[in-house]
C-alpha cells in the first residue's frame, strides 16, 4: 500500500472515529465501557497508520540516499589531465578514503594525508559530510525549524535588550530621553560522538556498501542525540534546550481545548505568524479528543503528503524527546544552532581485535540556544493529561 493510500485510509478512519464518538456519547457526555473499548481500538488503528506512514517516508528517503551512484563515469580524455574540483571533496580524496576503509587503512595516499587531524583520524570528505547533514535534516525536527549558523569559532550574537519608547510632549516642551541597551550571547561548541563496531566479514565482504551503511547509522544516532539536547539540554556540556529556556505560560492539571487556545494567544502576534506546536507523540492521543466551544475537533489531520497535522490551524511537530508534560508553541527560528560543520571520522582497530571487529567513531561540535525566550511559550500539563 502506498503512502498516499495509507494517508487516505487514516483520514477516513479518523472521520469514522469522530462520527462514532459523536453518535455514542451518553447524555452526560461520556462513553459506556463497551463503546470506550471500541473507540480505543479505532484510535489505536489511526496511530498505527500514522506510524506506518512515517516509517515508509523515512524508508523512502534512506533508499533515495543509498541509490545514489558511488562513483563518477570516466569523462576525461585518455592520457589527458582531468579537471580539478575545488574544495576538499575531490574525486581523488573521496576514492582514496573509500580505498583506505577497504584496506584497513594499510594503504595511505597523499590525498588522505591531507585530511589527517590531531588525533590521527581522517577528516570526512565533503561529500560524506553533506550526506550526514541530509540525514540529520530528515530525522531532527529542530534542524528543520531552527536557524543554523555555520561557525569556525566562538560566535557572538548581539541582542536588543531595551528599545527606545516614543512619548507625547507639548509644543515647545522639553524632550524626554530614553536608553537603548544591548545584550550579547555566545554560541560555543560541545562535542558529540557516536561509535559503532562492525565485523571484519562486513568490512571485507560488503565493502561496496560500507560507506552508505556507516553514514546512515551515524547520521541517525547523531540526530537523535542532538534533538534530545536541543529540546531538553541544560547547557552543561551540551546545548541549552528549548523547553528549558522558553517562557512558561501556564500549568494545568488536565489538558483541555481552552488551555490550548489561551496558549496560542499568549504568544505575541509577530511570533504567531510563523508559529507551530512541538509536543510528544503521546500528547496527540489526548488532543484528538478535544473540541472547541463550537463542538468542532481542534485536531486537523493532514490530507496532503508532506504537510503536518494541525491544531487550531497551526502545524504540529512531534518528537519522541519532547516531554509528555509540556507543549511548546512559538517561532522556532529564534532557536539558533551553532554548527562547526566539519565532522571527524576515525578507526579503532586494536581495541576490538580480539573479537574480530573494527570500531569507527564520528565526532562533531555543536551548540544550540533560544535567543528570545518570549518567542516560544510552554504549557505544562499533568502527567495524566497525555494518557
Amino acid at each position: 500500500m502506498t503512502i498516499k493510500e495509507l494517508r487516505e485510509k487514516r483520514n477516513k478512519a479518523w472521520n469514522d472515529t469522530k462520527a462514532f464518538l459523536d453518535s455514542h456519547r451518553a447524555e452526560n457526555g461520556t462513553l459506556s465501557a463497551e463503546d470506550s473499548a471500541i473507540y480505543d481500538k479505532m484510535e489505536a488503528e489511526i496511530n498505527d497508520l500514522g506510524k506506518e506512514i512515517s516509517r515508509l517516508e523515512r524508508a523512502s528517503e534512506i533508499e533515495k540516499q543509498l541509490s545514489q551512484p558511488t562513483s563518477d563515469p570516466i569523462t576525461g580524455t585518455p592520457g589527458g589531465a582531468d579537471k580539478k574540483k575545488s574544495g576538499r571533496a575531490s574525486d581523488e580524496y573521496r576514492m582514496a578514503a573509500l580505498a583506505a576503509l577497504r584496506s584497513n587503512f594499510k594503504h595511505v595516499s597523499n590525498a588522505l594525508q591531507e585530511g589527517v587531524d590531531a588525533d590521527g583520524g581522517y577528516l570526512v570528505p565533503e561529500e560524506w559530510d553533506s550526506r550526514l547533514i541530509d540525514i540529520l535534516d530528515e530525522e531532527n525536527i529542530m534542524r528543520r525549524l531552527s536557524t543554523i549558523i555555520r561557525t569556525s569559532g566562538l560566535h557572538r550574537i548581539n541582542l536588543a535588550a531595551n528599545k527606545p519608547a516614543a512619548a507625547w510632549i507639548e509644543e515647545g516642551g522639553e524632550l524626554t530621553w530614553g536608553d537603548a541597551t544591548f545584550d550579547q550571547t555566545t554560541m560555543d561548541a560541545y562535542k558529540l560522538h557516536v561509535a559503532i563496531k562492525v565485523t571484519e566479514e562486513l568490512l571485507y565482504d560488503n565493502a561496496y556498501n560500507l560507506e552508505g551503511y556507516i553514514t546512515t547509522q551515524f547520521g541517525k544516532a547523531l540526530a537523535n542525540a542532538e534533538e534530545d539536547a536541543f529540546l531538553n539540554g541544560d547547557g552543561s556540556g551540551k546545548p541549552t534546550g528549548l523547553f528549558t529556556t522558553a517562557t512558561a505560560f501556564d500549568s494545568v492539571d488536565e489538558l483541555d481545548s481552552d488551555s490550548l487556545i489561551s496558549l496560542v494567544y499568549a504568544l505575541k502576534r509577530p511570533y504567531r505568524k510563523n508559529a507551530s506546536f512541538i509536543m510528544n507523540d503521546a500528547t496527540i492521543a489526548a488532543i484528538r479528543k478535544l473540541k472547541d466551544n463550537n463542538g468542532a475537533y481542534i485536531w486537523q489531520p493532514s490530507y496532503q503528503a508532506g504537510e503536518p497535522d494541525r491544531v487550531l490551524g497551526y502545524a504540529v511537530h512531534t518528537s519522541a524527546y519532547a516531554p509528555t508534560t509540556g507543549i511548546a508553541f512559538g517561532d522556532y527560528s529564534y532557536y539558533n544552532i551553532g554548527d562547526r560543520g566539519t565532522r571527524s571520522f576515525a578507526e579503532l582497530r586494536e581495541l576490538f581485535a580480539g573479537n574480530g571487529m573494527i570500531g569507527y567513531v564520528a565526532k562533531e561540535r555543536v551548540d544550540g540556544k533560544l535567543l528570545l525566550p518570549e518567542a516560544v511559550q510552554v504549557l505544562t500539563i499533568g502527567t495524566t493529561a497525555a494518557g
